[in-house]
């Protein structure tokens, strides 16, 4: 029984995106404190952003938000937002971060 529980995980974890078990929510909010600070408002700790940008905690709480459509969005900026060439694990970290403050 335990062979099958085992290989039960194993091949759950293995049927995940690939990003999935690799982004790092703590490295996400060290690249937001660098590259998005200055219009969001990234953490309860922080004093002042732009009203142009809505807080990260505010984007978390939206419905249907989840970590690969914010990745993705970061991926494929907007006009207003600035184009940082974030890379594919830069952007899920970051996504993760976001996501961790709902």
């Amino acid at each position: 029984m335990k062979r099958l529980i085992a290989a039960l995980f194993s091949f759950a974890v293995a049927a995940l995106p690939a990003g999935a078990l690799a982004a790092d929510a703590a490295n996400g909010k060290r690249l937001a404190e660098r590259w998005c600070a200055t219009c969001h408002i990234i953490s309860s700790q922080q004093q002042s952003g732009t009203t142009q940008a809505p807080p990260f905690s505010e984007i978390a709480q939206r419905p249907h938000i989840d970590a690969p459509m914010v990745a993705f969005f970061l991926m494929h900026p907007h006009p207003k937002m600035p184009d940082m060439s974030l890379s594919r694990t830069e952007a899920a970290d970051i996504a993760a971060y976001i996501v961790s403050l709902k």
